[in-house]
């Protein structure tokens, strides 16, 4: 068995035996696998396994495995690639162009220059919530986030699915609950002020259990499933 498929395996026994254990659907869970500085052999592969979603950070990159992949991948139904990465406003054409779903909208220029580009489709996107207001990640405040989201809500070509959060590494499964029952709560009281949000990116190998605890629907993979990242 090569390295990619054990790997994929066990990932998915993980996800549906913590599905079971906090009594979620299994199918609720989506496995988003981020290939960042990985080739596009490898992503290739993990599609001829039966995985649909692929994330991205890095545009250039994620571009060029696009194409091969299209080229490439005839006998694979359609992928749908995730744009994870922080957002340079002047990219935003390719990001609607090329992606189905962007996690990482955080100001309202990005969001009208992604909408301005969405037009042949609608794009989904979440906002990014700087949960643990830290200085050096990307993300809105959570102070910033009812009027921010009404903001993006209102733009016709964009589907405002959910939220997104990059948490503080923490090494306790306690711990790691508290901070994803925060951004639960937080898309629960935009639901409650009319908005209909259905999508939490949240959790990563190390705190994937206690993400799934507290309902995340898209948890981001790496390493766990593509090996250690080469260099770039």
């Amino acid at each position: 068995m090569s390295p990619i498929r054990q790997n994929f395996s066990e990932i998915s026994q993980q996800i549906s035996h913590f599905c079971q254990l906090y009594g979620r659907d299994p199918d609720s869970v989506r496995l988003i696998a981020v290939g960042k500085v990985h080739p596009v052999e490898k992503i290739l592969e993990l599609a001829s396994l039966g995985q649909r979603d692929f994330g991205e950070n890095y545009l250039q990159e994620a571009l060029g495995k696009i194409a091969d992949c299209h080229v490439q991948s005839a006998q694979i139904d359609r992928l749908d690639w995730h744009f994870i990465g922080h957002i340079q406003s002047r990219k935003c054409k390719d990001l609607a162009e090329n992606f189905s779903w962007v996690h990482t909208v955080e100001s309202v220029k990005v969001a009208q220059k992604l909408d301005k580009y969405s037009h042949s489709k609608p794009l989904n996107v979440c906002i990014q919530v700087n949960i643990d207001d830290e200085e050096t990640k990307s993300g809105i405040t959570i102070d910033q986030l009812e009027g921010f989201a009404d903001q993006v809500a209102s733009l016709p070509n964009l589907h405002l699915r959910g939220l997104m959060i990059l948490p503080k590494n923490r090494s306790e499964l306690r711990e790691q609950r508290k901070v994803f029952a925060k951004c639960r709560e937080l898309l629960e009281q935009l639901n409650s002020k009319g908005h209909d949000l259905d999508q939490l990116s949240m959790g990563m190998t190390n705190d994937m259990e206690a993400a799934i605890a507290e309902g995340a629907t898209m948890v981001r993979i790496g390493t766990a499933l593509f090996g250690t990242r080469p260099e770039r």
